[in-house]
């Protein structure tokens, strides 16, 4: 297993466990992590067994250091201000929630031992608009780029889009076209399908924020 070093683990960093439900008649509190949804899909993503031990970073200020390389993967949120100003609505910042993120049946090309499906996100669209959003995504090629997939979801292995595998469900409105882009997720599920003996994650919709601007993944 590649070393994992702990430089610094800020004001409240805790380790945490699923907790002790249904004890409280004798005394015992139910603990474990504060954000249990959290906790339980990271678990989740990683393969791990339900109730394994996790780092809870409450106030921040955790620093790790990974014995191997380490890489970060663009997010389609950096270009949803851009499709804002182009007038194309985002669904799931209208009503407070996560995007909606969906396992497809196409798969990635392995890489190593790493195999798994692709994920998508998934931004309902105006069918007037859709051009709209495929130019103005299209010029953010290193956080995801273009739509993957346009239109009938079951093309690409999609059941039903009220019952996302990640995020949130948003609403669909008459006269819009489901459009469906790249997700950082996908390097997750080829976790959890490949269990790497180490592995590093965020929660879907809980990403790491650069002090990069969204115009330096611009281009022409």
């Amino acid at each position: 297993m590649s070393p994992l070093e702990i430089l610094a683990t800020g004001p409240m960093t805790t380790v945490q466990d699923g907790g002790r439900a249904g004890l409280a008649a004798l005394g015992v509190g139910r603990s474990g992590a504060a954000d249990r949804r959290s906790y339980g899909l990271a678990n989740r993503l990683l393969a791990n067994p339900e109730g394994a031990a996790a780092l809870e970073v409450t106030l921040g200020g955790l620093s790790l250091r990974a014995g191997d390389e380490t890489f970060l993967i663009g997010c389609s949120f950096t270009f949803e201000a851009a499709l804002l100003d182009a007038g194309v609505p985002v669904r799931h910042i209208e009503q407070g929630r996560n995007v909606p993120m969906y396992r497809t049946s196409k798969r990635c090309r392995p890489a190593g031992s790493l195999h798994g499906p692709e994920v998508v996100s998934m931004r309902p669209v105006p069918a007037d608009l859709v051009a709209t959003a495929v130019r103005v995504t299209s010029r953010y090629p290193a956080v995801h780029g273009a739509p993957v997939h346009i239109g009938d979801p079951g093309a690409i292995g999609i059941d039903d889009l009220g019952v996302p595998d990640f995020g949130d469900a948003v609403e669909i409105r008459p006269g819009e076209i489901p459009v469906f882009w790249a997700c950082g997720v996908t390097p997750q599920a080829a976790v959890m399908e490949s269990r790497p003996a180490l592995a590093i994650g965020h929660a879907p919709g809980h990403m790491v924020i650069t002090d990069a601007r969204d115009s330096d993944y611009l281009v022409p």
